[in-house]
């Protein structure tokens, strides 16, 4: 059974130079307790893809496709169909995010205990004060703050960069949502801090029987945290499957490109790939990749190529598969 089925879903963003399209007929599912790892460079439709599955799209959005989420009575919530009203509702409940820089989503003059109950009450307004105290010690322990009752008074800038990430994780689970999108949460963090959450969110994930998308750039993230990885590229998903079968045998030339230019102890040399990703308002007739591309053919500046099946459940949005 999926918590999370996303079916052809299309985001249209009005801009000064027309309409632009930085999601574009992604399709994936998402079972509860799963990982799935978002990856792909700046600008590839990561986040865009996130906020409309947060219902948080810029005024103007047009979306279409669907996003159905399973609600646990044998029926199922369509996210992108939700008016701002229903959203309140699910947000937050249902499903929540942990963005990236914890110091500009924090409230910089409340207490930590003060926005994680907030976050509490939002859902469950009758709960007594004491009730709710419990609930943002209990957050923050999931979130394994230490000392929560100290740290629940303190302010965000009293706290180191991974405690603040850990207290975004705590307003995140305090209402028990089912679905966890978590949007570079690692990014500007040191190794060893960035080792920890990564091994925090897997253990609630599996605790909790968390739906889990997480949102990266780095491929050595995600070979940590992820049962399954989408690759995106100027707003497509080009190629998905098990983690262990795309980052051992990559199939699209863009995937491949990404893990010769990710750094390992074994490579003596980086890789990088040529060009920048595409303007949207500019897209190749083709395959958004074909100009960077160093295997591309006659037939790749013809049409945008649909996914195709290297293996049972792997697949690759290229001619040469």
């Amino acid at each position: 059974m999926s918590l999370l089925d996303v079916r052809n879903l299309t985001v249209d963003l009005p801009t000064a130079a027309g309409w632009i399209r930085p999601v574009n007929d992604i399709s994936f599912q998402l079972a509860p307790a799963e990982s799935l790892g978002l990856v792909g460079e700046s600008g590839s439709g990561k986040t865009m893809l996130a906020l409309a599955l947060m219902g948080l799209l810029p005024p103007g959005a047009r979306v279409a496709g669907a996003a159905l989420l399973e609600r646990g009575d044998a029926n199922e919530r369509d996210l992108a169909q939700l008016s701002e009203k229903a959203w309140r509702a699910v947000r937050g409940r249902e499903i929540a995010m942990v963005f990236q820089e914890p110091m500009t989503s924090l409230n910089p003059v409340m207490r930590i205990g003060a926005q994680v109950e907030e976050a509490i009450r939002a859902h469950e307004p009758t709960l007594s004060k004491d009730q709710v105290r419990r609930r943002v010690l209990e957050a923050l322990s999931h979130a394994s703050v230490p000392e929560p009752e100290t740290r629940a008074e303190q302010f965000p800038h009293q706290l180191s960069g991974g405690l603040r990430q850990r207290a975004m994780i705590a307003m995140a689970l305090a209402a028990h949502p089912r679905l966890l999108i978590a949007d570079e949460p690692t990014t500007a963090l040191d190794v060893t801090v960035q080792k920890q959450i990564l091994d925090l969110l897997d253990r609630l994930r599996r605790e909790l029987k968390l739906g889990l998308v997480f949102i990266t750039h780095d491929l050595g993230v995600v070979a940590q945290v992820a049962d399954r990885v989408a690759v995106m590229y100027a707003g497509r998903i080009v190629e998905e499957g098990p983690a262990g079968e795309v980052l051992r045998a990559p199939r699209h030339p863009y995937t491949q490109g990404l893990l010769a230019a990710s750094p390992s102890l074994e490579k003596r040399k980086l890789t990088p790939i040529p060009g920048t990703v595409p303007q949207l308002t500019a897209l190749p007739p083709g395959c958004a990749f074909e100009p960077r591309c160093g295997f591309r053919r006659t037939e790749c500046t013809a049409a945008v190529p649909a996914l195709r099946s290297a293996s049972a459940s792997h697949t690759a949005r290229c001619v040469l598969v």
